[in-house]
């Protein structure tokens, strides 16, 4: 909660890697933290603003994006952000991770048309503790997958591919 103490902590402890979200960048960086070279940045947690991303590019080493939910063992896509001018994008699914834009009868949408964001592969999780009927809603059979059983998590994220490839 105080951004100058954050600073000195990570100049104290010369820390090289730091998760965190928008919301504790956005406060370190008004406290006047000038940066760290070596630094390599990643946000999670929520949206990344282009005006943080813009202020971390020049600071840090790198910057980077990730997205997930803890259904999905948090990290399931990701991106390298080198410029906040343009959209920042989620990335692509990292390793072991499919990702499907699908529409309301779970149909893939082309690129540039939004659906919802459902996310398949090795760090799915297998549902909710004593919650049978929200499990059933939410962990359903992947039909894309060539693991038989396979299931994916229905994010209810709104998203889109761009034609590049990556997540919006």
């Amino acid at each position: 909660m105080d951004g100058e103490r954050l600073s000195d902590l990570i100049e104290r402890h010369d820390i090289t890697f730091m998760q965190a979200t928008p919301v504790t960048r956005r406060l370190l960086l008004e406290s006047g933290w000038s940066g760290r070279s070596s630094m390599q940045c990643v946000s999670t947690g929520e949206a990344l603003p282009s005006d943080i991303a813009g202020q971390l590019i020049p600071r840090t080493r790198r910057v980077w994006n990730m997205y997930g939910p803890t259904e999905t063992t948090i990290w399931s896509t990701g991106t390298l952000v080198t410029d906040a001018s343009q959209p920042i994008s989620i990335g692509r699914p990292i390793a072991n991770t499919r990702c499907y834009i699908l529409d309301a009868r779970g149909e893939p949408q082309p690129i540039g048309v939004i659906g919802e964001l459902c996310i398949g592969g090795d760090g799915v999780a297998r549902g909710y503790v004593n919650q049978p009927d929200l499990t059933r809603e939410k962990f359903v059979p992947d039909p894309y997958s060539a693991v038989a059983g396979a299931c994916m998590y229905r994010t209810g994220d709104m998203a889109r591919y761009r034609a590049d490839g990556n997540i919006e």
